[in-house]
Parts: C-alpha cells; sequence; structure tokens
C-alpha cells in the first residue's frame, strides 16, 4: 500500500501537473483578454495571489494540526518560498521589479522543483496537492504577467537578482547553520536526483558551484529576451 501512495517521477498524475503548469497561464490570458470586464485581468491576478497564499498558510496549519512539523521546520526559507513572496507583490503592485525576481527565482528554481520534486507523496495526497498547487502557482502567475501585461526581464534584471539572490543565500545559510535544517538545500544535496545531485560533495566548493549554477541559470533565462532584443534592433536597421 505505501509502495501505491508513493510519488512516481513522470508518471501521468505529474505529468498532468507539468502540462497543466504550461496551458494555464496562456488559458486564464486568453479569457482574460476575451473578456468584457475591464478588471478581468487584475482579478484573475489577485485570484492566483490568493491561491498561493491560501495554499502556504492553508498547508502549514495542517502540517501543525496533524503535528507533522516544528518551528525550525516552518521557517519560510525554500527559495520557492521566497519567489512566491515576490510574484504576489508583483501581482498586488503591477511592479515589473518584482516581477522580474520572481522569474528568475521561479523560473530557475520553481521550475526544477517540478520536473524533480523532493516529494514521496502520490496524488491525491494533500501534501502532493499541496506541494504543486504552491510551485506551479508560482510558474503560472509568472507566464501570466509576462503575457498579458508584457513584463521581461532586462539584463540588469540579471543583477539585481543576483544580489537579493545573496542576501537569500546568507539568511538562509545562517538560519540552516543554527537550525541543523536543510533550506534552500545550502548544507547538503536534495534527495532527489536534481543538477545539484552532481556537483561538488564538499561543502564550501558545493556552495561556491551553486552560485555559479544560479548565474548560468539566470544567464541561460535572459537569453531569449537578449536574442528577440537583437532580432528586432537588426531588423529596424533594415528598415
Amino acid at each position: 500500500m505505501e509502495v501505491e501512495r508513493a510519488f512516481q517521477p513522470f508518471g501521468l498524475a505529474h505529468l498532468v501537473v507539468i502540462l497543466l503548469t504550461i496551458a494555464l497561464p496562456f488559458v486564464l490570458a486568453a479569457l482574460a483578454r476575451k473578456s468584457r470586464w475591464p478588471r478581468a485581468e487584475q482579478t484573475v491576478a489577485r485570484l492566483i495571489a490568493l491561491l498561493l497564499g491560501i495554499n502556504y498558510v492553508g498547508y502549514a496549519i495542517y502540517l501543525w494540526t496533524m503535528g507533522e512539523t516544528s518551528w525550525e521546520k516552518s521557517l519560510p526559507l525554500q527559495l520557492c518560498d521566497w519567489a512566491m513572496v515576490a510574484i504576489i507583490v508583483a501581482f498586488l503592485t503591477g511592479r515589473e521589479r518584482w516581477l522580474e525576481v520572481a522569474y528568475f527565482w521561479g523560473i530557475g528554481g520553481t521550475v526544477q522543483a517540478i520536473l524533480t520534486p523532493d516529494l514521496r507523496y502520490a496524488f491525491p495526497d494533500i501534501r502532493f496537492v499541496s506541494f504543486f498547487v504552491g510551485h506551479c502557482g508560482i510558474v503560472i502567475g509568472i507566464a501570466f504577467l509576462m503575457v498579458v501585461r508584457g513584463f521581461r526581464p532586462h539584463f540588469s534584471s540579471i543583477w539585481r537578482t543576483f544580489a537579493w539572490t545573496e542576501v537569500y543565500f546568507v539568511v538562509t545559510v545562517v538560519v540552516d547553520l543554527i537550525t541543523g535544517e536543510n533550506y534552500g538545500y545550502l548544507l547538503r544535496k536534495p534527495e532527489a536526483a536534481s543538477l545539484l545531485s552532481f556537483l561538488s560533495d564538499e561543502w564550501l566548493v558545493y556552495l561556491l558551484q551553486m552560485h555559479l549554477l544560479a548565474l548560468v541559470f539566470f544567464l541561460v533565462l535572459y537569453v531569449p529576451f537578449a536574442l528577440y532584443d537583437l532580432f528586432r534592433s537588426a531588423r529596424n536597421k533594415l528598415i
């Protein structure tokens, strides 16, 4: 029975989640644009923000009620938690600076969590549902804002986000060392196979490699926008 409930990477439920994550932002954007209600886009954005907040708080209450957690394990110090806050603030304020941070953190880190989740529980376990609602909601929210409002990162966004990442790194590694927890996987690699599995087993080298990997991810995530800018500049010169 326990084996049947175990999460299966790229099983049917996981594949459905991935497909929904890809499709929903565009479906929601199309519905909002076709709606005759002028506040449709804002309403969808706020509903996604509300869903993310309810999911986070509700799951925390569930864990406390079931006695499955402690304060050390309940701190909002996973990178996905910070990405969630960034996208919620972007929804509520409409500021592109928050979206750029959410983009690099959410697509760079949260997408990897969706594809290679450190998860043991299968659908319809509440831990499965909450994990993917939280993580996929971030990606859906980012893509939705980029589609409906034309938000996009710029080259300077890389360095601003990397600076915020350093703030996250310092805060989280200090908390990890004090509590013995492994927020952000800064003390040790996740059990599930991921890109981090290929990094060094030496802790300081591992941390340095994580920094370099983050910067590489940010640069790769900016490449489509850099290519678009180059193409547009070349086209304008021809015209």
